[in-house]
């Protein structure tokens, strides 16, 4: 299963503003015993700019599916990029660069 990633940056005197959102199903122990299947969430959220931990999150099966995730940052300039990183419980992750506009 792959974690798909959209996220908007947008730079506005002197702070970036962050909202983006990742695909997961997001399946918690409960619904996973009905179901008969094995559970899996996000449990890790990062950004990165420039090298520097930005916006960091451990998250557990209570977060909804398919999360919505905004947070602003002092810094970032047009055109410089923010590394988003997320993790499962399942140990599937995925990265992607985001351009700030």
């Amino acid at each position: 299963m792959s974690i798909k990633l959209r996220f908007k940056l947008k730079a506005k005197k002197g702070m970036t503003k962050v909202k983006g959102l990742i695909k997961h199903p997001m399946m918690s122990y409960i619904e996973a015993k009905k179901k008969g299947k094995k559970a899996n969430f996000l449990t890790y959220i990062k950004a990165e700019h420039n090298g520097e931990i930005v916006y960091e999150a451990s998250t557990s099966q209570f977060l909804s599916k398919d999360p919505v995730v905004k947070f602003n940052f002092s810094g970032g300039k047009k055109g410089e990029k923010v590394t988003m990183y997320v993790e499962d419980l399942l140990g599937n992750k995925s990265s992607k660069k985001f351009k700030i506009k």
